[in-house]
């Protein structure tokens, strides 16, 4: 399968509108490069985080909310898919969530990607009173959100009974543009609950991790979809890749200084934290991970909302060549 590329808009959660005070400013730069992105035919997707509270610290700092902004952008922009990575169910009951997205796919004439997962950031969650569960419980919730969601999107008076959720009989129409329903992202590289809900509903999958450990989870995915007789070959297997270029005339050092100044990390951090390379060093790193079974790539560049040269950089001199054969890179 050929492999595709979408990547992140800048939306505050990173810290990456920082620089920029003003919150309708912030907010022209973030589309800015949305619509930048919408002109360039490399990438097929735009994407955001569905958060409330800054990292890699928290601080009183704008973070555009995802669904608003999922909103806004799909008018903003003529081409691009629009998607969330991921939307954390246990910010909105899973109905009305469902509601919204049927909302966004028609406003976009059938551009949205769903992007929904179990949530981890505790401290978000408990400041916004939705408490912190269990990994147990938060799994189960999601796999009964998800049954709700697709039950919405598929069926005229859906009803179901779970332990966290219920619904009996709410209306959701228009239902969207996308048929069945819109395209479901599932984040998560959970081998028991979250593979599983990919090979019963996902139209794409997205986890990350080595070569190794993708190369095991599409192995796993594989034998859930045989399980419930779906083509494995139908799902996308993508995963995100923080990615800072690196020119030959220049450091490591140099060119991370401004994005470690503002999460305070050492080199060695930010080399953990990210791929930084040349451009054939990205692409050496990333074609590992497509090699393993990832055919679609969600970037993120640090200070995107700053400098575009990383999207041109990634169009030319890396994506073209994740096509090739491992041989001919």
């Amino acid at each position: 399968m050929t492999i595709r590329f979408g990547t992140f808009v800048p939306q505050g959660w990173r810290l990456d509108l920082l620089e920029i005070a003003d919150p309708v400013e912030k907010y022209e730069a973030m589309t800015k490069v949305a619509k930048t992105v919408d002109s360039m035919p490399t990438y097929d997707s735009i994407w955001v985080y569905d958060h409330f509270h800054t990292v890699p610290r928290i601080e009183q700092e704008a973070v555009f909310e995802a669904w608003t902004i999922t909103a806004a952008l799909a008018r903003d922009t003529q081409r691009v898919k629009v998607g969330q990575m991921v939307t954390c169910i246990g910010y909105r009951n899973p109905a009305l969530a469902a509601k919204i997205a049927s909302t966004v796919d028609v406003l976009s004439h059938g551009r949205l990607y769903c992007g929904i997962g179990a949530g981890w950031y505790e401290h978000e969650w408990r400041a916004y009173g939705y408490g912190f569960p269990e990994t147990r419980d938060r799994m189960r919730a999601f796999r009964e959100a998800t049954h709700i969601m697709v039950k919405m999107w598929t069926e005229e008076t859906p009803t179901f009974e779970g332990e966290y959720f219920h619904i009996r009989g709410p209306i959701n129409e228009p239902k969207g543009v996308q048929k069945p329903y819109p395209s479901l992202w599932i984040g998560g590289g959970g081998e028991q609950v979250t593979l599983k809900l990919v090979a019963q509903y996902g139209n794409a999958s997205n986890f990350g991790g080595s070569p190794e450990d993708i190369q095991r989870k599409c192995t796993i995915l594989q034998d859930h979809c045989a399980s419930v007789g779906r083509n494995y070959d139908d799902i996308i297997k993508s995963t995100n890749a923080n990615i800072i270029f690196v020119r030959s005339n220049s450091t490591i050092a140099e060119e991370t200084e401004k994005v470690r100044a503002t999460y305070g990390w050492t080199v060695e951090q930010m080399q953990q934290a990210a791929i930084v390379g040349t451009p054939d060093q990205v692409l050496q790193r990333l074609g590992a991970l497509c090699d393993a079974g990832i055919n679609y790539i969600i970037t993120y560049f640090p200070r995107i909302a700053y400098d575009y040269d990383p999207l041109y950089i990634f169009a030319d001199q890396v994506a073209p060549f994740l096509n090739m054969t491992e041989e001919d890179r």
